[in-house]
C-alpha cells in the first residue's frame, strides 16, 4: 500500500478501495504485484509511468487504468506536456482511435488536477 500510494496517490488508493468492495482477492493481488513490479530497482517511477501510460494508450480500451497512471505520473513529476507527447508518440504505433481515447482521458485528468 506503501507503494501504490507513493506512486499513484490517491486514485490508486481509490482503485484499491474499489476493488475491496466487489473482489477482496482480487484487491489484495493488485496491491502484491503492484508492490511487487514498482519496487523493481533498474527504473525509477517516472520511467516506470512513462512506460505505462504508453502501455495503457496503445491498448486502447484501458481508460479507468489509463486515468490513474496519467493522474501517477504528475505525482511523480511528469508535466502535462510530457504526457501528452507521450501519447502522441502513441499515434505512430497504436493508431489514432487509441490515441484520441488516451487524450480525452487525459484532458479529463488535467480538468481533475486543475491544469
Amino acid at each position: 500500500m506503501k507503494k501504490l500510494s507513493e506512486i499513484d496517490g490517491r486514485a490508486g488508493e481509490e482503485v484499491y478501495e474499489r476493488l475491496q468492495k466487489i473482489s477482496p482477492f482480487m484487491a489484495d493481488y493488485l496491491l502484491g504485484s503492484f508492490g511487487e513490479i514498482c519496487s523493481i530497482t533498474d527504473i525509477d517511477n517516472k520511467t516506470r509511468e512513462v512506460a505505462v501510460i504508453g502501455a495503457c494508450t496503445a491498448l486502447g480500451y484501458a481508460i479507468p487504468q489509463l486515468k490513474v497512471h496519467i493522474h501517477a505520473g504528475l505525482n511523480v513529476g511528469l508535466t502535462k506536456e510530457e504526457i501528452l507527447a507521450i501519447i502522441n508518440t502513441m499515434s505512430a504505433y497504436a493508431g489514432f482511435p487509441a490515441t484520441l481515447n488516451a487524450l480525452f482521458a487525459a484532458e479529463e485528468v488535467f480538468k481533475d488536477e486543475g491544469l
